[in-house]
């Protein structure tokens, strides 16, 4: 009965949009030319954005281009599975396919990533028991091993599929069928919505996304008020050292003065017997 409710209901919304003048997405608006000129333009944005990024690294920690590349092949191969898996999913529901996408990827960008947060902090506390290493994001020893990079990358795209099979999950609620109502109601065009749902929204998104999961990924130099703290430290170190010399040398000196100061009495005491028994 529900059911039956609520398709009748999108399908009087439908009708009345498409009457008003404002079409829907249609079935296959997401993979035709457009669709997948769009996505390739968003891959390649994302792509030089992460370029981007080790250029904006502290030249003395920048990654080489083999580690950026272990690292940031992983992301990418989990974004390719996660969005491949929107647009296939964004077509499977009934209603506006671009709003399907839109909402995955949002709830990807979001509540995906606390998961992969969770997963990789997970990981990296497991790569501490002995023959664990190779799990430990963003280590691939020395010289880079391309078996623990394998390793990793498979370990990413299986923690993708947890989210993916979450958020598809979360996505069963009722409620979102009252968000599909307005979520892009304002927008009149087709073509302006799949761009809207493919580039805009994605790009600006991905671009922090990615930052913030390369972060997590990549491996961790000491950080900078770690480094201050142990440079204070030895500094701290090295003065008390040399307020120990100095009072060090001070008593030495002191007992230097008070010796030759006793000589000087002995000395005076012994001269005046001698001087008088002269005299007398």
């Amino acid at each position: 009965m529900d059911d039956n409710y609520n398709y009748t209901r999108i399908t009087i919304m439908q009708n009345s949009l498409k009457s008003n003048g404002i079409p829907h997405c249609s079935k296959d608006a997401l993979t035709d030319v457009f669709g997948w000129f769009l996505q390739v333009l968003l891959a390649s944005l994302a792509f030089t954005c992460l370029i981007a990024k080790r250029f904006c690294e502290p030249y003395a920690e920048r990654r080489s281009w083999l580690i950026w590349f272990y690292d940031t092949s992983k992301q990418g191969m989990g974004a390719i599975a996660i969005h491949l898996a929107n647009v296939w999913i964004a077509g499977q529901y009934k209603g506006d396919p671009c709003t399907w996408y839109l909402i995955n990827f949002l709830l990807d960008s979001s509540l995906g990533l606390l998961i992969i947060f969770i997963g990789i902090r997970l990981s990296q506390y497991l790569a501490k028991n002995p023959g664990w290493e190779a799990i430990h994001f963003g280590e691939y020893g020395k010289p880079p091993s391309s078996n623990a990079w394998m390793t990793q990358c498979c370990l990413y795209v299986c923690l993708m599929i947890i989210v993916k099979i979450s958020i598809t999950l979360f996505m069963q609620l009722d409620f979102w069928d009252n968000v599909t109502d307005f979520i892009l109601f304002p927008i009149p065009d087709t073509r302006v919505k799949v761009a809207f749902v493919m580039l805009i929204v994605p790009f600006f998104v991905n671009m922090l996304m990615f930052w913030v999961t390369d972060n997590f990924l990549m491996l961790k130099a000491p950080s900078k008020r770690r480094r201050i703290s142990s440079e204070e430290s030895l500094l701290k170190r090295v003065h008390i050292k040399y307020r120990s010399i100095k009072k060090k040398q001070k008593i030495h000196k002191d007992d230097m003065e008070n010796v030759s100061s006793d000589d000087d009495e002995l000395l005076g005491t012994e001269s005046v017997p001698v001087t008088r028994a002269i005299l007398s």
